[in-house]
């Protein structure tokens, strides 16, 4: 299977890398608008802020091949934000698949801090990427770190609470997403990597 990593300037991607690696793939990281274009599956994870990815994205076109990509694709933590259509953070227009508004996290409570960084829960899994994990007693953890969040909409397809309740995974057509690390959260995470590789 040729798996692709969508290249650009943001952190952690080579956890990702890892992560395939230890499944025995070697996966191809790339900013080449064709190699991205006929993998079988495109991974677009990263760390950072919204407005300069974006920037880099849209100077290098890729924010046009990610939009027409048509094999699955997994955003990661700001790669799911990135695949909405605007977030708070630098007032930036993302690529917008999912019409979904990132917001910030506004505590109220003293205990309750950002960057929201740890472990969490998953619930109301509705989606074959969480395939062997939506019929266990106990709801699966998984491992975050983020500042902003996608409300709940009608893509979401898994909701995890701080604050709030949010989207921790939205899908539409060929995209899916996660906010949280896979590649960080263990044998949970791993199903998670390869339920989406057997899409």
């Amino acid at each position: 299977m040729d798996v692709a990593i969508v290249k650009y300037n943001a952190g952690n991607i080579y956890s990702v890398v890892n992560a395939l690696r230890r499944m025995g793939i070697e996966p191809s990281l790339t900013d080449v608008p064709e190699e991205l274009t006929k993998a079988d599956r495109v991974l677009f994870p990263g760390q950072g802020e919204a407005r300069s990815a974006m920037d880099y994205l849209v100077s290098h076109g890729l924010d046009r091949v990610i939009r027409d990509l048509r094999q699955p694709v997994l955003g990661i933590c700001v790669g799911q934000q990135l695949l909405c259509h605007h977030s708070e953070e630098g007032d930036t227009r993302c690529i917008g698949i999912f019409d979904a508004e990132v917001k910030r996290f506004k505590p109220s409570r003293h205990e309750d801090k950002v960057p929201a960084m740890g472990w969490n829960q998953l619930y109301d899994l509705r989606s074959p990427l969480f395939r062997g994990l939506d019929g266990q007693d106990e709801p699966p953890y998984v491992y975050f770190v983020h500042s902003y969040y996608v409300p709940l909409c009608a893509e979401t397809i898994a909701t995890a609470d701080y604050v709030q309740p949010y989207s921790a995974a939205l899908h539409k057509d060929n995209f899916y997403t996660c906010q949280f690390h896979p590649e960080k959260s263990g044998k949970v995470g791993a199903q998670i990597i390869r339920n989406f590789l057997e899409l």
